[in-house]
């Protein structure tokens, strides 16, 4: 009886109105190799070029020793911070994420270690949103809360699990399955992969569409996008379910 009851809930999940809910599967992208060790080492070199570029501002680059021009040449200005998600530089961000984000729980603060909803969509490959219910987090979920003006979103990205370093993903359970919302109204399920490489979603552009009297556009409601955890992939140590970044890229910036 459980089965059978279990089994009609899951096909009812995955429809709405009758018409079956599209399942999407990522284009798997960037590595997220990074770690504690990473970072300190970041640190040490983002010094080093610091001070070399400041005794060529100095003496003159001229001046340099050969090893100090080398090791100029091959600073990476890439990333102002280690854990950033995206480089240096205008994006999609630059008039995009005007959002605010709630979520059905989190788990407390640790060791002085957040696990709030914020950190889902901090760009910060260090941080990640834990839901903070017993068991698997299983109909938890987080909300994403746009204003009419924000760009139009084409793209989602998931870092899936806590991928601050391999220890800490491995112990802490990944999301398997999303059920993506928009407006409250059932739109997709996203299949994860149990991958620290980030996962792309591409879809047609979510938000308002008519943005030409800016009047009558700004009263439009506000409008939300809502992630739930349907299964997820077991941690090996703790039952917590973690997703570190879900961010975005779309249209109206440029």
């Amino acid at each position: 009886m459980r089965l059978t009851t279990t089994f009609i809930l899951t096909i009812f999940s995955l429809t709405v109105f009758g018409q079956k809910i599209k399942e999407m599967t990522p284009t798997l992208g960037y590595l997220v190799d990074r770690s504690l060790e990473g970072e300190i080492e970041f640190l040490k070199k983002q010094a080093k070029c610091e001070f070399i570029w400041r005794r060529a501002m100095q003496i003159g680059r001229e001046k340099l020793s050969a090893e100090d021009k080398e090791i100029l040449d091959n600073c990476d200005a890439t990333y102002e911070n280690y854990w950033d998600v995206l480089e240096q530089g205008c994006s999609w961000y630059c008039g995009g994420g005007l959002d605010t984000i709630s979520a059905t729980s989190s788990l407390k603060p640790m060791n002085d270690i957040d696990y709030s909803p914020k950190n889902i969509h901090d760009l910060s490959y260090k941080t990640a949103w834990i839901e903070g219910v017993p068991g698997d987090g299983i109909g938890e979920s987080i909300t994403y809360h746009f204003p009419p003006h924000n760009p139009r979103i084409t793209e989602i990205i998931v870092v899936n699990g806590y991928v601050k370093s391999p220890q800490a993903w491995r112990n802490n359970s990944r999301v398997k399955k999303l059920k993506m919302y928009v407006d409250n109204q059932a739109f997709a399920i996203l299949n994860l992969e149990d991958s620290r490489q980030e996962q792309h979603f591409k879809f047609e552009p979510l938000g308002h569409r008519d943005r030409q009297d800016w009047g009558t556009f700004e009263k439009k409601p506000w409008w939300t996008i809502k992630f739930e955890i349907l299964e997820v992939y077991k941690g090996d140590k703790y039952e917590d379910t973690a997703i570190t970044e879900i961010y975005f890229d779309g249209i109206d910036v440029h």
